[in-house]
């Protein structure tokens, strides 16, 4: 935006995280991807319900902040928030999955050892 629309105009910071922010953000999103991953006190939960509020603030503050290093920075917060919670929800999803494909496996594998119960090998 211009000066003439009361916004300042982007600082050396500001435009340097413009240009890096989505790596920025994938890179923090990655890292909290992983600590979830091994850490067994956090969960995909924990990541959904930190993400909110910092979403929130981009979405209704983070915008119109008169620092442009501030809304780059809400930005990037936002972003990495955003793409967490996406790994999270597909790592709850392949949870999911995972519970489903052995759940079948098992009424297979039951199926077949009830199958053979009753028929006994032929000796010749």
């Amino acid at each position: 935006m211009s000066e003439s629309e009361g916004r300042p105009r982007p600082s050396r910071i500001g435009r340097w995280l413009a240009e890096r922010r989505l790596k920025i953000a994938l890179g923090i999103a990655v890292l909290e991807g992983i600590i979830v991953a091994f850490a067994k006190d956090i969960s995909s939960w924990t990541v959904i319900i930190i993400s909110a509020p910092i979403i929130a603030f981009y979405l209704f503050a983070g915008r119109s902040l008169d620092s442009d290093t501030g809304r780059q920075l809400s930005w990037v917060a936002a972003a990495s928030q955003a793409f967490a919670v996406l790994l999270a929800v597909i790592a709850l999803t392949i949870k999911l999955w995972v519970l489903i494909v052995v759940g079948i496996f098992a009424v297979i594998a039951l199926i077949l050892i009830l199958g053979e119960r009753g028929e006994r090998p032929r000796r010749t």
